[in-house]
């Protein structure tokens, strides 16, 4: 025969949400219990229009834990660390240097005139 599978939430409400989701637990007593489980974090994308990257160096971890931990786990140490990935720092280095190079250009063209 098989034992009485049937456990209760034991949580906020009833219903079967996200944010409310159960798992059956065989004890080792060999009673059934409720465990809990989080919600996945998506992790930390690239704030760059366009990128989606997922940083790499950054923990998924909930917003809550995120807002907790130290600020070495929080961003990488590099400019625009915890918001943009590599490339796209570099692109935004590259873009800002030949934007220079372009206005010097420009002022040498006005005094040869």
């Amino acid at each position: 025969m098989v034992k009485d599978a049937r456990v209760t939430k034991n949580t906020r409400h009833s219903y079967a949400t996200r944010s409310n989701l159960i798992k059956k637990v065989k004890t080792p007593g060999g009673r059934l219990s409720v465990k809990i489980i989080k919600k996945k974090s998506s992790g930390v994308k690239c704030g760059e229009a366009g990128c989606d990257v997922l940083l790499p160096g950054i923990k998924k971890m909930s917003t809550s834990a995120f807002r907790h931990s130290k600020k070495r786990e929080r961003k990488v140490s590099r400019t625009y660390g915890g918001n943009l990935c590599g490339s796209c720092v570099e692109n935004r280095i590259v873009r800002a240097f030949l934007i220079e190079e372009q206005k010097i250009v420009k002022k040498m063209l006005a005094a040869k005139k």
